[in-house]
């Protein structure tokens, strides 16, 4: 099965609205591997954000699961503003991984500015479209995992575009929370 992975990042110390609390992080990561798991998973295909991005991949790379990433825009800037911006044990866990999966040349970096208000959404697509074009190639079923809180955070909500978006491609969806 090929598996187009997003959720939520794992939360700010101290923020206001809790949808990843950092204490969920052991409890996340065991949702993901059980999923994995039960769904003989081949290939991942997501991003690498702090939270379950990257415990979606660290879960993939024990598990012998095929890895492919996509980012908006290039290493450095993403770890800066979608990584280490948790705390730096998050970068350490990045920089394994991108090594890793960039020497297969599983890496995909769209080459947006960060600026660019549509890049994660953007992403998204990339993500959807490359897990079903991998599903294609391999004669194997596509399906999408959201991790997350359920809860909308209004219409700059990346992970609930990606649902959406899966949705509207007819793309079979499961959901598993983050608390």
């Amino acid at each position: 099965m090929i598996i187009a992975l997003a959720g939520r990042r794992v939360d700010a110390p101290g923020a206001e609205t809790v949808r990843f609390p950092p204490e969920n992080v052991a409890l996340v990561e065991q949702r993901i591997a059980a999923w994995f798991k039960q769904h003989d998973v081949h290939t991942l295909v997501c991003s690498a954000a702090c939270g379950v991005d990257l415990l979606g991949l660290m879960t993939a790379g024990r598990l012998g699961v095929r890895r492919r990433i996509v980012l908006p825009f290039p290493r450095e800037q993403f770890r800066a503003l979608s990584v280490v911006d948790r705390g730096e044990e998050w970068g350490t866990h990045f920089d394994a991984i991108l090594d890793a999966v960039e020497a297969q040349g599983e890496v995909i970096v769209l080459g947006y500015a960060p600026e660019n208000e549509t890049a994660y959404v953007e992403t998204n697509h990339v993500i959807l479209e490359l897990a079903t074009a991998t599903g294609a190639e391999l004669d194997q079923p596509v399906r999408v995992l959201v991790v997350w809180d359920g809860v909308s955070r209004g219409d700059e909500d990346v992970t609930e575009a990606f649902l959406d978006e899966a949705y509207e491609r007819g793309l079979a969806v499961e959901e598993l929370s983050t608390f």
